[in-house]
């Protein structure tokens, strides 16, 4: 009997035990039920660096999801990419591909230009360095359109003067600078954002980068919020730039038309914005979508992403910005 008791005792006492442990996990799921637990730093994936998620609540306005629409203009030369008929490209003189790429220096740039102008929604230029002087009148009145868009700093051009990738810290610090100074030197404005020409960077890029000057880039593809990468430069935020959202790769490698992107941008914000009606206490989003004059400067091109402006404008969560707001509200 006596025995029976005291086992009696200790399974009590087990029990009281168990039923502590369990009272203070719920009682600590109920403090922190709602509210993100902190995410420690991590190392980058593709480059080994620390990185570190920003977390936002909301935009302004109680916005939760942020877009920015970036236009890359660019300076190809002749004889290079991109190529509408591939099939062609070993005819001397080549004209159907020189024409595809000229009429959307010619009449694209400009048509999206007006078009944002037109819907009052701010625009971000993602701007090879050599485009200003080799296209001196269509950069003057494509520039006249949208005098208030952030210029983001693109390499020299997008096809032979590229980024000096393997080659060391010093030659990306010193091609950097020269891509700020030309800008500069055409423009008036000294770039603190950074766009990789191909979004063909390493490592080495982001310190370089930093180390003159640049504060945020577009190479980071692979989240929806913003982050900040720890170079041994400084600091540099990355502006989420996904793949799936810039209309030349599903255009040339997919063969997705004008009225399909209009689709897949719709479909990409919208389930943003139910994922934000449906977890309210999230942190808020941000995706850039990246345009061509090739894609969205045509008239079918300017047709359908006209639509997507105005649907997204009516979408209550949806904040179309440009990437300078977005990094002046990156502490809300």
């Amino acid at each position: 009997m006596k025995n029976e008791t005291s086992v009696n005792r200790k399974n009590k006492r087990k029990r009281d035990s168990v039923i502590q442990i369990c009272l203070a996990f719920m009682g600590f799921f109920l403090l922190t039920a709602g509210t993100p637990l902190p995410v420690k730093n991590s190392i980058d994936w593709m480059t080994g660096l620390s990185r570190e998620p920003i977390h936002i609540a909301e935009w302004p306005g109680g916005k939760k999801i942020a877009v920015c629409f970036v236009l890359y203009v660019e300076e190809w030369g002749l004889g290079h990419g991109p190529n509408f008929r591939p099939d062609m490209i070993n005819r001397k003189p080549d004209f159907v591909n020189e024409s595809f790429r000229q009429y959307a220096i010619n009449s694209g740039i400009i048509r999206v230009g007006k078009l944002f102008k037109e819907q009052g929604v701010p625009l971000s230029i993602a701007l090879n360095a050599l485009f200003p002087q080799k296209h001196a009148d269509v950069w003057k009145t494509f520039r006249s359109l949208v005098p208030q868009a952030p210029i983001i700093a693109h390499g020299i051009n997008n096809s032979t003067d590229m980024l000096p990738l393997n080659r060391g810290l010093k030659e990306q610090e010193e091609y950097i600078h020269r891509t700020l100074d030309l800008i500069e030197q055409e423009t008036g404005v000294r770039s603190h954002g950074w766009s990789s020409p191909s979004v063909y960077a390493n490592a080495d890029t982001f310190a370089a980068t930093t180390a003159e000057g640049i504060t945020y880039s577009l190479d980071g593809m692979d989240s929806d919020i913003l982050s900040r990468i720890i170079t041994k430069s400084g600091p540099l935020l990355l502006i989420p730039y996904p793949t799936v959202t810039v209309d030349m790769g599903q255009y040339f490698e997919r063969l997705q038309q004008a009225s399909d992107l209009e689709q897949l941008w719709i479909n990409y914000v919208t389930e943003l914005v139910r994922e934000a009606e449906s977890h309210p206490t999230d942190e808020a989003t941000v995706v850039v979508i990246g345009i061509h004059p090739f894609v969205v400067g045509t008239p079918d091109g300017a047709a359908a992403l006209r639509r997507v402006l105005q649907n997204f404008k009516k979408q209550k969560l949806v904040w179309v910005t440009d990437v300078q707001e977005v990094i002046l509200n990156q502490h809300n």
